[in-house]
């Protein structure tokens, strides 16, 4: 199988062959994967996740909700019946990585991921909309924001490149090439984080995109060269599948 066009941008940003002694990450395939939809690979699952194989909007909740039934070893994770459950941490720290995420949101909703739990694309209900996008747009990079009188965006975050939000109560997949700031020996930053590249549901929403500071509220907090990968569950109804992770060797 001849390698695609996104793998072989990968490669020009990073050098990624990894000599065969080198053992895979902990729970990783043999293409260096790690499947994040198990309960062991988070620091703390709420009990209030419904595990399906199936999901869809609520009608009679106006679409605003999501509606599942449990399933026994499903592979669909719903932020409970309300919504809004805790954010999931992974317990491992990543830095240099490629993150492909399968979510389904519903009307109005929003959630987001978030490297080193301080980066956030955003997730949003964002489809047909004709306002100017934003970084509070579906795939944006989120707006720094003042939380000292309530919370208030301070700039308008990264807008995506384009709208590629499919309407509420449809799977979207986001693919993104995620490279850590790096720092000296002496622990001061010499080169911002970067979106490498970021794909929403087949298209280019971000290309060497740099990250002056972290996102949200987060922004004045100080940058490592590692951190856990986040999923945003208490904004709203969302659900989860076949969400992974793949560390890439700097």
């Amino acid at each position: 199988m001849r390698p695609s066009a996104f793998t072989l941008f990968v490669a020009m940003c990073f050098s990624t062959a990894v000599p065969a002694a080198d053992p895979l990450p902990t729970g990783a395939d043999k293409d260096g994967w790690i499947p994040l939809m198990n309960p062991t690979q988070w620091k703390k699952v709420d009990p209030g996740w419904i595990v399906s194989d199936a999901v869809s909007l609520d009608p009679e909740k106006k679409n605003t909700r999501l509606k599942a039934t449990p399933v026994k070893d499903g592979i669909v994770w719903v932020n409970g019946e309300n919504g809004r459950l805790p954010d999931l941490y992974t317990k491992s720290d990543f830095g240099d990585c490629e993150v492909h995420v399968e979510f389904v949101i519903a009307k109005n909703s929003n959630s987001g991921i978030k490297f080193h739990g301080v980066y956030e694309i955003q997730i949003l209900d964002s489809f047909g909309t004709k306002k100017k996008l934003s970084g509070d747009s579906m795939g944006g990079v989120y707006p720094r924001a003042d939380t000292s009188m309530g919370y208030k965006h301070i700039d308008e975050g990264i807008a995506p490149k384009v709208n590629a939000a499919k309407p509420a109560g449809e799977w979207q997949v986001l693919d993104v090439v995620w490279k850590s700031p790096r720092f000296d020996a002496k622990g001061e930053k010499t080169t911002n984080a970067m979106v490498v590249k970021a794909l929403l549901n087949g298209q280019v929403i971000h290309e060497k995109q740099e990250l002056k500071t972290p996102t949200g509220a987060n922004w004045t907090k100080k940058e490592t060269p590692t951190g856990p990968f986040m999923l945003q569950a208490d904004h709203g109804p969302v659900a989860f599948r076949n969400v992974r992770i793949k560390p890439v060797k700097p």
